[in-house]
């Protein structure tokens, strides 16, 4: 997907889907308009709520079920942890977890990309999608 989707555009890809846009959804959908992190369907609902007394966690999860099948939004699990949710229209990028504090780290290295290419094709592949998670924790100085 090219360019970062706003609520308007979740709105649409809902309708499509055959979903009604109500109140409660509006509001998790602003939510994902602007988060900067990965959260989870409870963060999401959590969050919502403080906009919209109705919403229920249900709801949020059947959103997000529409906006993964639809291409909206990607779904990670990390370590068997709860799912997490980004907006698919980010550029691509990897993922560092910090096993100790939990924290996702974004990262992207041409270097990497090429490698995993220079492989597929020596395998005789081309690479229709990837995803990479590295799992570590900080060096102690």
């Amino acid at each position: 997907m090219a360019g970062k989707i706003d609520s308007a555009g979740y709105e649409d890809i809902l309708r499509a889907a055959g979903v009604r846009v109500t109140r409660p959804r509006r509001a998790i959908l602003q939510i994902i308009e602007t988060c900067e992190d990965h959260p989870d369907a409870t963060e999401i609902y959590r969050r919502a709520l403080k906009l919209d007394k109705s919403i229920s966690l249900a709801t949020v999860y059947r959103t997000m079920k529409v906006l993964e099948d639809k291409g909206a939004i990607h779904r990670h699990v990390f370590d068997n942890g709860p799912a997490r949710f980004e907006n698919a229209a980010h550029e691509h990028h990897d993922h560092l977890v910090d096993l100790d504090s939990g924290q996702l780290i974004e990262f992207h290295s041409d270097r990497i990309e090429a490698l995993q290419e220079e492989i597929a094709a020596r395998l005789g592949y081309s690479i229709e999608r990837h995803r990479l998670v590295l799992y570590g924790r900080k060096l102690r100085k």
